[in-house]
């Protein structure tokens, strides 16, 4: 397995975003970190050599649907900390048919780092997991894994999906549309839209290829068909 080095990792991300690339714009105050949360595996690990790669970005008015009162996850599902969208569930380095996990590693996550990302990931658990999972079988460096996220994250354009939300006939096909038309260089074939089994969105998926290029996307990661029924819930 070969890693990405810091300088060539970021150069490349950099490299390839368009001009007009805008960061999201929400409200958003990080706690405080004092300790890093410990994660267990819980599955095998898997050095695989890096295909492509994923970017999950989870609904959050869906998440926190249940989990308001849940001080697990009260910074993202409390309303104190900021209101959410769209967050990064994690960049998913990927291996033809199955993943890279849970690689051994010396890189250590540090509550300053975890702090720092807590904006795109909004729950120190969610960050360190995302390192030791994923991250750890990219890179030897968290704070490397994370800048290369965010270089990512922060050159997205979310469309208005309050407002697509109260569209007539909404359908997984329209919502992957919308993400494409939104951000010039992606194709709606790109974009993997996850529902759950009652049709809510649960998660946007955007397709890499191994040079962090807009790819097709598989069909395990494109989801739910054009024409299947969606909804995407709001909050109360």
């Amino acid at each position: 397995m070969q890693y990405l080095t810091s300088a060539i990792c970021t150069g490349a991300v950099l490299a390839l975003l368009p001009a007009q690339a805008s960061a999201q714009a929400y409200q958003c105050q990080t706690p405080r970190i004092s300790n890093v949360p410990q994660v267990s595996p819980n599955g095998q690990t898997r050095k695989l050599p890096i295909t492509g790669y994923t970017m999950a970005l989870s609904w959050s008015p869906a998440f926190c649907r249940t989990r308001q009162d849940n001080r697990s996850h009260s910074t993202q599902c409390s309303g104190d900390n900021g209101s959410f969208g769209l967050i990064v569930h994690g960049l998913w380095p990927e291996s033809g048919r199955t993943w890279p996990q849970w690689c051994p590693t010396q890189g250590r996550l540090t509550p300053t780092e975890t702090r720092r990302n807590m904006c795109m990931m909004p729950s120190a658990r969610l960050v360190a997991r995302q390192w030791a999972k994923h991250g750890s079988c990219m890179t030897k460096r968290p704070d490397t894994y994370f800048k290369v996220t965010r270089i990512l994250w922060e050159s997205l354009r979310i469309p208005d999906y309050d407002r697509i939300s109260r569209e007539d006939g909404l359908t997984a096909g329209r919502i992957r549309q919308a993400f494409a038309d939104a951000n010039g260089g992606w194709s709606a074939s790109q974009v993997g839209v996850k529902l759950n089994r009652q049709g809510w969105l649960e998660e946007i998926r955007l397709c890499y290829n191994k040079r962090f290029r807009p790819t097709r996307c598989t069909s395990s990661r494109y989801g739910a068909k054009d024409g299947v029924r969606a909804k995407i819930w709001r909050g109360l």
